[in-house]
């Protein structure tokens, strides 16, 4: 049986949809999601907590549907990349590049999936959380170990160890990045290949 909040959500115009979900992400990434509660997204949204029932049914379904949103956006991107046939290099590249684009598109869902995903995963709800985590390890280790084996990247690396770095030193660019910025996600996505893939240091 539909809870009686279940019942008074109403379809909304996709463009009030999407500004709430703005909004509440934004929330989210702040506070968190335990500490954050739909007063307190409402407040944010200018309207009475009441009012965003009939949007959203709770809360959880609004963190449902941010991170959702980002992560097909993020496979649709990926899984173009990988099927697109480029050498190891190459594809690296154009996974970090798609990576910077989707924290400019999606900074907060990216904040809110560092903070709260492990968590959430034990949801059922949320399972997908869990599932793009093997899938998103299994894309960028793939890719590292065929490097190695093609002798585009060196022998000597800890295969694990590399993707966690590289992984980790992409995704944490959501805690300083803000769209609009002085530079493109392109130009950051270009700086940090340069240095992950040929180092900071002075050629001989």
């Amino acid at each position: 049986m539909p809870t009686k909040k279940q019942k008074q959500v109403s379809a909304a115009p996709p463009e009030r949809r999407r500004e709430l979900l703005g909004i509440a992400a934004e929330v989210f990434a702040a506070q968190g999601y335990n500490a954050t509660t739909v007063r307190k997204i409402a407040d944010a949204a200018g309207m009475l907590a009441g009012s965003l029932y009939y949007h959203f049914d709770s809360k959880e379904s609004m963190v449902d549907e941010i991170l959702s949103t980002f992560l097909d956006e993020l496979w649709a991107g990926y899984d173009s990349v990988l099927a697109a046939g480029l050498g190891p290099r190459e594809t690296i590249e154009a996974l970090v590049t798609e990576s910077f684009r989707e924290i400019d598109r999606h900074r907060a869902a990216v904040a809110i999936y560092q903070k709260e995903s492990r968590h959430l995963a034990q949801q059922p709800r949320f399972q997908y959380l869990a599932d793009s985590q093997v899938k998103f390890e299994k894309a960028w280790l793939g890719t590292l170990e065929r490097g190695v084996a093609e002798h585009v990247f060196r022998a000597d690396l800890d295969i694990r160890l590399t993707y966690r770095f590289v992984r980790d030193t992409v995704w944490v660019a959501a805690s300083w990045y803000r769209p609009g910025g002085l530079h493109s996600p392109e130009e950051i996505a270009r700086q940090y290949l340069s240095m992950v893939l040929d180092g900071i240091a002075v050629r001989a």
